[in-house]
């Protein structure tokens, strides 16, 4: 299984190695230093730009979320360019994040966020739920050019919304996205 991985302002188009060195008066050596990595080729390159993607959400008010319990997912895409179908001919995206206690599946905020009583979810075309840290369903690829695109949204909190607590303030979350070519 081949995997991609992303983070905001990194880019795994190989392998990347930081390696911290402390220097020390007395002069050691190691020379039991190994270093080990697999070189893979990648059915696609993700588009400059959408490995760091930020999602500018809406303004939500609670009271939409008390009466409705949720948004309206706003779309946004994931582009993969160059595919090469001999490689693979699927793909399947993970979001990674810290997932919210009392929403199963969707994102917990950010610490240090002003809000409270929310969490933001992310869910196909078709209104189905992608949970935080599982595959998606293999999306075929095709040779060329290939979109992956999600809808993103606010819920809230079962709690927050029966005893009309949500926290208004600002609110952010973090996700670090995984690209499988089975």
């Amino acid at each position: 299984m081949r995997h991609e991985r992303v983070q905001k302002g990194w880019s795994c188009a190989g392998l990347a190695i930081l390696l911290t060195v402390g220097l020390t008066s007395t002069g050691h050596a190691a020379d039991n230093l190994r270093f080990k990595g697999n070189l893979v080729e990648q059915a696609c390159t993700i588009r400059p730009g959408d490995e760091a993607i930020t999602l500018e959400l809406w303004d939500v008010a609670s009271k939409h979320l008390y009466i409705n319990t949720r948004t309206v997912g706003k779309g946004f895409r994931l582009h993969l360019d160059d595919c090469d179908t001999t490689i693979s001919e699927s793909v399947s995206i993970t979001f990674g994040g810290v997932e919210n206690r009392e929403l199963p599946g969707l994102f917990a905020l950010d610490g240090g966020s002003g809000a409270s009583g929310i969490g933001l979810g992310i869910e196909t075309l078709n209104n189905r739920l992608l949970p935080v840290n599982t595959a998606s369903d293999e999306q075929r690829l095709t040779n060329g050019n290939n979109i992956i695109e999600l809808k993103a949204y606010v819920q809230g909190e079962p709690n927050a919304i029966r005893d009309q607590t949500i926290g208004h303030g600002a609110y952010r979350v973090s996700s670090i996205f995984t690209l499988d070519y089975p």
